[in-house]
C-alpha cells in the first residue's frame, strides 16, 4: 500500500518498492527511501508527512509519499 494510506499509530514499516520516474526514485533514494529500509510516520499535517527514516526526520509532500510502497 502507498505510504499515504498508513497512519502514525501503525509504527515502523518496511519499504517494499519506490515508484515514479528515474529522477523521483533517485531523489528519494538519496533521502534514504530504499527498498528494505524501515520508515515510520511521525505526524501528518495538511496531507504532508514527517517521516523517520535511517534516524533522520524528513518531510515529504503527499505526491512524493504516494510513490513509496510499504
Amino acid at each position: 500500500m502507498p505510504l499515504t494510506l498508513a497512519r502514525p499509530q501503525d509504527g515502523a514499516m518496511i519499504i517494499c518498492k519506490v515508484g515514479g520516474k528515474d529522477e523521483t526514485r533517485k531523489h528519494l533514494a538519496e533521502l534514504g527511501f530504499v527498498a528494505g529500509e524501515k520508515v515510520q510516520i511521525i505526524c501528518e499535517a495538511a496531507g504532508n508527512l514527517i517521516l523517520n527514516v535511517k534516524g533522520a526526520r524528513i518531510a515529504l509532500d503527499r505526491q512524493l509519499a504516494q510513490r513509496i510502497m510499504v
